[in-house]
C-alpha cells in the first residue's frame, strides 16, 4: 500500500462494503415485502377459521384451520401480536386470493407480524450501517481533534498485539505504540493505532512527536518521522493492555534462515495487495452469514445474510486497524 492516506483508503473500503451490504439486504427483503403486500391486496375473500394450536415457538405463533370456497381445508401457521386474543378454539378470520387459495393472510389489518418480520432486517441493516458510519466519523473527528493539539517530543517503539482469548475468527494483530520520555526508560504509556505502511520501516526506538494530553486517558496522535500521523484506536493507556501479548518488531522479523536468495534474472514474487485481507474477511463473513441464514431463517435469506456478514466482518477488521 502506498503511504499516501492508507487509513482513508481502508475507511472508504469499509464504508463501501457497508453500503453494498445494506443495498443487498434492502433489495432482497424489499422485494419480498413488495410481493407480500401485493398478495395481501389480492386476498379479497374472508372466511372464519379456527385456532387449533397456540403458543407455538418463542414468538407464540398460532396454527389455524380454515376452508376455502372450493371446500378444501387448510391448516396454516400465523404470526400474531395479540396472542391472548387468539387462544386455542377461538375464531381467526383469514383472507385469501380466490385464484391462489393455498396461502391465507390475517384478515385483521392490525396483525402485521409476517410483514414486519420482512421489514425488520432492512431496519436492522440500516441501523448497523449508520452505526458503522458513525464509528468512522467519530474516529476521524477524534483524530483531528487530537492532531490539532500541541505536540511534545517522546520516544516510541512499535509493538504487535495478539489476544490469547480472542474470537474464533482472528482479525489480525493489533498495532501498539509504546511511549516514553527517555530512551533509557521503560515504556510508560501505550496507544493502539491503525496500521500504517510507514511502520514497516521502524525498528527499535524512534523519536516522535505526540499530540494530545499524555497525562490523561484521551486519545493521542503519534507523529512518526516524515510527518506521518497515526490514527489512534481507543484511549491512551498508562498500563499495558490486559489479555494482549505485546511483541516487539525485533521478535517478529524474518529469521536469516527464512531468507531466500533468488537466481539472477528471477523476479521476486509480487507482494499481496493491501485489500487482499479485506477480500478474505468478506468471504469468511459471507460464509458465516449464509450458514446462519440456512440454519435459522431459510433459503431466501441466504444472500442478504451473506452480504450483511461480509460487510460486518470487513468493517470489524478495518476498525480494528490490523495490518493488511
Amino acid at each position: 500500500m502506498r503511504t499516501r492516506r492508507p487509513v482513508l483508503r481502508v475507511a472508504l473500503l469499509a464504508l463501501t462494503a457497508a453500503l453494498l451490504g445494506l443495498t443487498v439486504v434492502a433489495a432482497g427483503y424489499g422485494w419480498r415485502v413488495h410481493r407480500y403486500v401485493s398478495a395481501c391486496e389480492r386476498a379479497t375473500v374472508v372466511v372464519a377459521g379456527t385456532v387449533v394450536q397456540d403458543r407455538i415457538g418463542d414468538l407464540d405463533d398460532i396454527r389455524v384451520r380454515w376452508t376455502d370456497h372450493t371446500g378444501r381445508e387448510h391448516v396454516q401457521r400465523f404470526g400474531v401480536y395479540d396472542t391472548d386474543r387468539y387462544a386455542k378454539g377461538r375464531e381467526f378470520r383469514v383472507a385469501y386470493d380466490p385464484s391462489r387459495p393455498a396461502q391465507g393472510f390475517p384478515a385483521d389489518p392490525e396483525e402485521t407480524s409476517a410483514r414486519d418480520d420482512l421489514v425488520a432486517p432492512i431496519v436492522i441493516a440500516a441501523f448497523a450501517a449508520a452505526l458503522l458510519a458513525l464509528a468512522w466519523a467519530v474516529r476521524g473527528l477524534l483524530f483531528r481533534r487530537a492532531a490539532a493539539r500541541p505536540g511534545r517530543p517522546m520516544v516510541a517503539s512499535v509493538l504487535a498485539g495478539d489476544r490469547s482469548d480472542g474470537p474464533p475468527v482472528s482479525l489480525g494483530s493489533s498495532t501498539w505504540i509504546a511511549l516514553t520520555d527517555d530512551r533509557r526508560r521503560a515504556a510508560e504509556r501505550w496507544q493502539r493505532v491503525m496500521w500504517h505502511p510507514v511502520l514497516n520501516a521502524v525498528t527499535g526506538a524512534v523519536a516522535v512527536t505526540v499530540h494530545g494530553d499524555v497525562t490523561g486517558t484521551g486519545r493521542v496522535v503519534v507523529e512518526m518521522p516524515g510527518q506521518v500521523r497515526l490514527v489512534p484506536c481507543g484511549r491512551l493507556r498508562h498500563r499495558p493492555p490486559r489479555r494482549v501479548t505485546l511483541t516487539g518488531r525485533a521478535d517478529t522479523d524474518v529469521a536469516d534462515d527464512d531468507l531466500v536468495i533468488l537466481p539472477a534474472g528471477v523476479k521476486p514474487p509480487r507482494t499481496r495487495p493491501w485489500w487482499a485481507r479485506a477480500v478474505t474477511f468478506a468471504l469468511v463473513g459471507a460464509t458465516l452469514g449464509g450458514l446462519c441464514a440456512v440454519a435459522f431463517a431459510g433459503g431466501p435469506a441466504v444472500l442478504p445474510a451473506a452480504a450483511g456478514g461480509a460487510a460486518l466482518l470487513v468493517n470489524l477488521w478495518a476498525l480494528a486497524g490490523a495490518a493488511p
